[in-house]
């Protein structure tokens, strides 16, 4: 079933190819049309941008916020999971870090500022990620962190948004500079003697711009539809739950025992090159059954439906990395 997008990025060839070489991940087709005719039978509704955890204030400082979350956008699991509490609500994971930054802005620390990111110490960091619990990889957030901020003035007079309107409304062209420039965004993996391009946290920069802005300004992206879906590890788990991917038997062992996956590994690198495909082979066969999706689309209703799962599904893969 091959894919109708272009793939300007080479993302879903390399996925295709690793696809098809896997040993340790495969795709169940009959699983997966059965889950194109149930979602295109009933009705889908693709989650919408969440303002109330996310800064948005459409100018510049949302781009950078943006720039910051997507670049500190990794790793999060652990026990004791860190959290914090915002507004009422307890939070981890992604929204622990949208609603932690935005918290910072709201309590006048400038995360938005490309001095600000350029210079911050890991004290600063440490209280604007305060909560129950420490975040893994500080450090190494930190790093990413100083980096983005001294790329941002060096480059582009210390916004974002001049990165996005070089590319003239291009997604892919947006991922590109961003690969470029930013090298906190490299996503590649060896496989049987080639490097597969994955470019996860790249590609979801410009779909939440496209999100927060709400397909304008900065947020317009005429070739949206050519971004693939991000391979983490709770799109895969989805996927698993709903049977579109199965694992062999060794590795379903490693994940239900918790037993971290080597990074770069050919396990880790299956897992989520395959996902990347499925996603592409679940949005083809709901364009058939008149569902017309983009993998951003599919992608955003399984992470979704995993924040959902709770124990009912095998845990996910775990792999220490500043990639997902």
């Amino acid at each position: 079933m091959p894919s109708s997008t272009p793939d300007t990025l080479g993302v879903r060839e390399d996925a295709a190819y690793v696809a098809e070489q896997a040993q340790h991940v495969l795709i169940d087709p009959v699983a997966l049309d059965a889950v194109a005719t149930a979602l295109a039978a009933g009705s889908v509704q693709v989650p919408a941008w969440n303002a109330a955890l996310h800064f948005t204030d459409g100018t510049w400082k949302t781009a950078n916020y943006l720039l910051v979350l997507d670049g500190l956008n990794f790793s999060f699991w652990g026990e004791p999971r860190w959290t914090i509490t915002y507004r009422g609500q307890t939070l981890r994971g992604y929204w622990a870090l949208a609603a932690a930054l935005k918290r910072a802005i709201e309590e006048d620390c400038p995360i938005y500022d490309a001095q600000f990111m350029a210079s911050c110490t890991i004290g600063e960091l440490q209280q604007i990620l305060r909560g129950e619990g420490d975040i893994p990889l500080l450090e190494t957030r930190l790093a990413h962190l100083n980096h983005l901020g001294r790329t941002l003035l060096a480059r582009y007079q210390g916004e974002f948004v001049h990165a996005i309107h070089a590319c003239q409304h291009s997604a892919v062209a947006l991922v590109r500079r961003i690969l470029r420039d930013f090298a906190v965004f490299d996503d590649v993996t060896p496989y049987r003697g080639r490097l597969i391009r994955l470019y996860k946290r790249a590609q979801i920069l410009p779909a939440d711009l496209y999100g927060a802005f709400g397909g304008i300004g900065p947020g317009r992206f005429d070739d949206i539809h050519e971004l693939t879906a991000f391979a983490d590890y709770k799109v895969p788990q989805v996927l698993e739950h709903l049977g579109i991917i199965r694992y062999a038997q060794a590795l379903g062992d490693k994940l239900a025992n918790h037993i971290p996956l080597e990074r770069h590994g050919v396990e880790e690198l299956e897992i989520r090159a395959v996902t990347i495909h499925a996603v592409e082979l679940l949005r083809n066969a709901l364009a058939a059954q008149g569902c017309s999706l983009n993998a951003v689309q599919v992608d955003w209703l399984l992470w979704e439906q995993g924040l959902t799962l709770g124990g009912v599904a095998r845990p996910y893969h775990l792999t220490r990395t500043s990639a997902y």
